[in-house]
């Protein structure tokens, strides 16, 4: 008696990534986010693939952690850098019919279409209100006020990254979007390199990370920093394209206790959140921050410029600051430089936070029911099956 033939196995839901520079995560919260949600998909049994630019990922590479990369050119200068890259992206993915797609950043609303027109249900993460960014200048403001109101109508689902931008589609623009923030999942570092090549002790420096762009306000951090007595060292991680000259002057008003290691990943980023004593974010500017979402994960006492959004994420675990007046970021500074007992509750009380808050287990389930609710809604038609030999 012949054996019956076995089922063939499910297809794995074939899931398309676009808008960031791609990944391994090298630059800010769209990569990160690229990254950490990918390779959990992966795991998950979906087949992921994330478009990638040409000028910041190996053309060469074509898988990482089990994601298929997709690399394709762009131009390299800061108003087309990001358009003219999601453009071919989405272009190149309409015609591979994947199952469902997100695309990040609202300023790639315009091309959501290309992928809907090709049978693909579409995702659009929207992160913050881009067009108070002051790296933007008219026409880059009009861009992102043009590119909110396409948001709303466009993708198949809207994504936000935090309850304050969830109810501003809402209330401003009738708008219903999926909130699903950034996660953290603290992972102990595995060496002290990065510390002992920039002379730091653990828990002996206060640590400031982010782009450096007006909105981050890393110049007022750097000029608050004078008003704070002591020795302990101030570490400013961060670099931006397209804003030397901004760098150039943060640089001119640092006094001899600030270090500027430039911009750190992967490992080293980690051992510097490990092993601060105090976090600073200064941010104005955008949802939910994953740069402060990774301080809280790593348990560091965090001093936080007081926003909605930023409120939203620390909650009780932070003490907060006025960014506009320097005077009160140099008091809380020096109210938890000089009681360390407030610093190590506050700390405790961050890293709690984090782990109820934000997993990136959690993220990902979110993104997962999000998936299957676009492929049930819009779902492709399956390419012809191939005729002939293998």
């Amino acid at each position: 008696m012949s054996r019956s033939a076995s089922p063939r196995e499910p297809r794995r839901p074939r899931i398309a990534l676009l808008g960031s520079r791609g990944i391994p995560a090298r630059y800010g919260g769209y990569e990160t986010l690229m990254e950490e949600l990918s390779r959990r998909l992966v795991e998950r049994g979906f087949d992921v693939t994330v478009y990638c630019r040409s000028h910041y990922a190996d053309r060469r590479v074509r898988e990482h952690r089990g994601v298929r990369l997709t690399v394709l050119p762009t131009l390299r200068t800061k108003h087309f850098d990001t358009p003219v890259h999601t453009l071919l992206s989405a272009l190149h993915a309409a015609l591979r019919r994947y199952d469902a797609a997100l695309v990040v950043n609202a300023a790639n609303a315009l091309f959501v279409p290309l992928l809907r027109l090709a049978g693909i249900p579409t995702a659009l993460h929207v992160d913050g209100f881009e067009q108070q960014r002051a790296k933007w200048g008219a026409f880059g403001r009009w861009v992102y006020r043009i590119s909110e109101r396409l948001a709303c109508r466009l993708p198949t689902e809207l994504v936000t990254d935090a309850e304050v931008i969830q109810r501003h589609f809402l209330e401003r623009r009738g708008a219903p979007s999926t909130m699903i923030p950034y996660g953290v999942e603290p992972a102990a570092p595995v060496a002290r390199a990065v510390l002992a090549r920039l002379g730091l002790a653990p828990r002996g420096f206060v640590l400031y990370v982010s782009r450096f762009e007006p909105e981050n306000n890393p110049h007022r951090v750097v000029s608050a920093y004078r008003d704070v007595s002591g020795s302990t060292p101030l570490v400013m991680v961060g670099d931006a394209p397209y804003a030397r000259s901004f760098i150039a002057e943060l640089r001119e008003r640092a006094d001899d206790r600030v270090v500027f290691p430039g911009a750190v990943y992967g490992d080293g980023y980690r051992e510097l959140l490990g092993a601060a004593q105090v976090y600073v974010h200064a941010t104005e500017v955008g949802g939910t921050h994953p740069a402060l979402v990774e301080a809280m994960g790593y348990g560091n006492c965090i001093v936080v410029h007081d926003t909605p959004e930023n409120r939203e994420v620390a909650g009780d675990a932070a003490l907060y600051f006025d960014v506009r007046r320097p005077g009160s970021l140099a008091r809380e500074l020096t109210r938890v430089l000089d009681d360390p007992q407030l610093a190590a509750r506050l700390r405790e009380a961050a890293q709690l936070r984090a782990k109820e808050r934000f997993s990136w287990e959690s993220v990902t389930d979110r993104y997962v029911r999000l998936f299957e609710r676009l492929a049930k809604r819009e779902r492709p038609t399956p390419p012809s099956p191939r005729v002939g030999p293998e």
